[in-house]
This record gives structure tokens, sequence and C-alpha cells, in this order.
């Protein structure tokens, strides 16, 4: 279920409508010396921990929300999208615990929930300083269960495949997934954009695998290849995901 944040309503203002958009505009160019990034939790509660798969699969499901809201095609959150996917796509996955989920809830962005797996995906902009709600919550270490498959039934329309090759926190591969996610949903819809209407309308539902190193060789024909630049937990630039629809 999604549960997108809602913004405040416009204040009057004595600055004419052109001027705010070219302020608004400027506020949302890079930094070049700040990178951005787009920020994510995940709940993490050791009393009802989800699989590793389910935690991918929503954080997947968030990014795609947050990318298609009306917000962040033609409102308020659109320059912030538009300048974070022109350079290089960061995310960075934190976990959050007890009411510090909770109050991450406050900040701008959207979250999908399926069961025990939730995941919150905020807009994106430079890495430092961050709201404090944010701020807080802790990236490296975030390991989730991960012995048992994805429970999502086929047929489904995109499916993302973790490479067998690589060892990743939960964090890192939740990242992955949804980098792989974002590159088949901006494909579908420049290549064929009535599945991507319809891929949205059932609400970015996908499967996340870990194949086997042979079903991995099987995915070299797959449209979508994601290659890690190894800033972060691996070393070097290394592929992890793959996606196929």
């Amino acid at each position: 279920m999604t549960e997108p944040t809602r913004s405040p309503a416009a204040q009057e203002s004595d600055v004419e409508p052109e001027v705010e958009q070219q302020q608004a505009d400027a506020e949302q160019q890079p930094d070049a010396a700040v990178p951005w990034a787009m920020q994510i939790a995940v709940r993490y509660d050791k009393s009802a921990l989800p699989q590793e798969m389910s935690v991918c699969e929503v954080t997947a499901r968030a990014v795609l929300e947050l990318l298609a809201d009306p917000r962040a095609v033609d409102g308020e959150w659109a320059g912030a999208v538009a300048a974070w996917e022109g350079m290089h796509i960061r995310k960075l996955v934190r976990r959050a615990r007890g009411i510090r989920w909770d109050k991450a809830q406050s900040v701008p962005g959207v979250t999908v929930g399926e069961g025990p797996a939730q995941a919150r995906a905020f807009v994106p902009g430079p890495v430092r300083p961050l709201p404090p709600e944010i701020d807080t919550l802790q990236v490296s270490g975030t390991s989730y269960p991960a012995d048992q498959p994805s429970s999502v039934e086929d047929p489904v329309l995109v499916t993302v495949a973790i490479s067998p090759l690589v060892d990743m926190t939960s964090g890192k591969a939740a990242a992955q997934c949804a980098h792989a996610a974002q590159r088949a949903y901006r494909a579908l819809q420049r290549d064929s954009p009535d599945l991507a209407s319809a891929w949205q309308r059932d609400g970015f539902r996908l499967k996340v695998i870990r194949p086997t190193r042979q079903e991995w060789a099987d995915w070299e024909d797959a449209p979508v290849h994601i290659i890690d630049a190894g800033f972060t937990e691996l070393d070097g630039p290394t592929e992890t995901t793959r996606a196929r629809w």
C-alpha cells in the first residue's frame, strides 16, 4: 500500500509566478561539490523482520511510486528529480526503528509496504545537510533474513535478478534493485508507454530473485544491467543487478 505524504497548501505571494519558478529552479541547481542522492528508509523491527527479497521489492516500488507521483512529474518535486536523474544516480538505504520510522514519515516522500516489509523513498537532494529525521538513520550494516525466495506471485511484468557473484548487505541489495527497477521503468516509458502505464496501475508489482550462477549467465541478454561504481561496499565497478520484462 502506498502512503504518499501531502504537501501544505500553497500560500499567497506577491512575487510574480515566473519569478517564483526561476527562484525554485535556482534552488534546485546542484552544487557540483556536493553529490546528490535519493535517501531511502527501510523499517527495521527486530521482532518482525521481513525477508530480504521483500525489502528489495518494496524499496524498488517506493522509488517508482515517487517517480510516477504527479509532484515528481510536473509538481513541486519535479525539479529535484530531474536534477538528480541528470547526474550519477545514487541511492542510500537507511534502516529506521520504532519512533525514528514514524518521524521519517514527515519528510517528503512516498512509502510502500507489504506486511512487515516497508520502505520510504524521499525526494532526492544533496547528501548534506540532511533533515535530522533522515540524518539520524544508520546506513551501513543493514541486513535481513535471506533464506526465503520472493513471495510475489507470477505473472509480473518486471523481474529483477541479484548477482550471485557478489556479496552485499540487504541495504545495498535493495538500493541496487531500485536502480534496476528505475532503469526498467524509464525504458518502458520511452519504448512501451502502454506497458509502463499498466505497470503503474498494478502498483509497480515486481519480483526480485537471486539466481544461480548458471541462471545468471542466462540473463546476459537482459535489457538492464546495473554496474555499481564501488564507492561504498563494493571494490570498484561491479555488476550487481539485471532486469527484464
